[in-house]
C-alpha cells in the first residue's frame, strides 16, 4: 500500500471518529436548549473555523474565479444543506438515543445507491442489492414498535430520518454531477455560511433568547469543532487519496463509534432488538460500500 492510500484511509478513520461526535455532543446540547438556539451557536462556530481555515489555506482565492454556474450550484447546495441539516438535528432531538439515530441514518447509502441507479444510470451489483436489503431490514427492526396505526407503527423521528436521507442523497448527487475544481475548504465554508444565515433568521423570527447554559455551549463548541470542521474536512480530504467507495467502507462503521460514545457519555444503550437491527444496517452499508469498489464486479 503506497503512502497516498495510507493517508486516505487515515483521513477516513479520523473522519469517522470525529463525525460520530456530532451525534453525541449535539444530543447533549439539544437536551438543554431549543433547536434554533443550538443552530445559531453551532453554525457560528463552524463558520468561524471553516472560514479561518479557508483563508489560511489560500483557497479563498477561488471565490474570485468561480463561474456563474458554480455560484448557482453553491446556492442550490446551500438550500439543500439547510433542509438536510435541519432534519438531521431535528431527528437527533426527537429520538432519545443518538445510537438509534445513527443506525437509522443508514437509510442514506441505500437511497443514494437507488438514486444513482435511477438518475445516473450507475451499475448495480448483487452485493449492493443484498446490502440494501440488510440495511432496510435493520432499519425496520430498529424503528418498529408494534402500533396498530401507521402513526404508531414506528418510533417517533423515523420519518424525519428518512426525509433527511432523501435530502442528503439529492445533495450528494448534485455534488457528484456538478461540482468540479472546488476545494473542500470552500465547500465546507459555503455549507456553514448558509446554515448560519438560516439559523440567524430562525432565532430572530422565533424570539428565542440568545443566552444558553454554559454546559450546552461547551457541548456545541466540541461538536461543531470535531464534526462540522474536522469531520467533514477529513471526509473530503480522504477522497483526494482513495476512492469515495473505499472511504465509505471505513465510514460504514460510524454507528459503532456512536454506540460506544453514547454509552460512555449518556450511559444508555438501545433496546436489544434495536441493537440487532443496528448491526444489520452496518453490515448492509458495509456490503454496499464494498460493492462500489468493484471487487465483486466482473472485470
Amino acid at each position: 500500500m503506497n503512502k497516498d492510500r495510507i493517508k486516505g484511509y487515515l483521513f477516513a478513520v479520523i473522519a469517522t471518529v470525529t463525525f460520530s461526535n456530532i451525534y453525541i455532543f449535539s444530543k447533549a446540547a439539544l437536551n438543554e436548549v431549543h433547536l434554533v438556539q443550538f443552530g445559531l451557536y453551532w453554525f457560528f462556530i463552524a463558520l468561524l473555523l471553516n472560514g479561518a481555515w479557508l483563508l489560511k489555506s489560500g483557497h479563498g482565492k477561488q471565490l474570485f474565479s468561480l463561474s456563474g454556474k458554480q455560484y448557482r450550484i453553491l446556492l442550490i447546495l446551500g438550500i439543500l444543506e439547510i433542509l438536510t441539516t435541519t432534519s438531521f438535528f431535528l431527528s437527533i432531538k426527537i429520538i432519545p438515543d443518538p445510537a438509534v439515530t445513527s443506525f437509522l441514518g443508514n437509510f442514506y447509502p441505500v437511497i443514494l445507491t437507488g438514486m444513482g441507479i435511477l438518475f445516473l444510470n450507475e451499475r448495480f451489483s448483487w452485493l449492493e442489492g443484498m446490502g440494501g436489503l440488510f440495511a432496510l431490514a435493520g432499519a425496520f427492526i430498529i424503528s418498529y414498535q408494534g402500533g396498530t396505526s401507521l402513526a404508531d407503527l414506528f418510533i417517533p423521528g423515523t420519518g424525519v430520518v428518512l426525509i433527511n436521507a432523501i435530502f442528503a442523497s439529492v445533495a450528494s448527487l448534485v455534488v457528484k454531477v456538478n461540482v468540479r475544481n472546488m476545494s473542500p475548504e470552500l465547500m465546507n465554508t459555503n455549507r456553514s455560511l448558509w446554515l448560519f444565515v438560516y439559523a440567524l433568521i430562525a432565532i430572530l423570527v422565533s424570539g428565542q433568547p440568545l443566552e444558553i447554559p454554559g454546559p450546552a455551549l461547551l457541548n456545541i463548541a466540541l461538536g461543531a469543532t470535531l464534526g462540522d470542521f474536522i469531520g467533514i474536512l477529513t471526509i473530503y480530504y480522504s477522497f483526494r487519496y482513495i476512492e469515495v467507495s473505499k472511504s465509505s467502507i471505513v465510514q460504514s462503521l460510524k454507528g459503532i463509534f456512536v454506540l460506544a460514545g453514547s454509552y460512555l457519555y449518556f450511559k444508555t444503550l438501545p433496546l436489544e432488538h434495536q441493537l440487532a437491527g443496528g448491526f444489520l444496517t452496518v453490515i448492509g452499508v458495509f456490503f454496499i460500500s464494498v460493492a462500489k469498489t468493484r471487487l465483486f464486479a466482473r472485470k
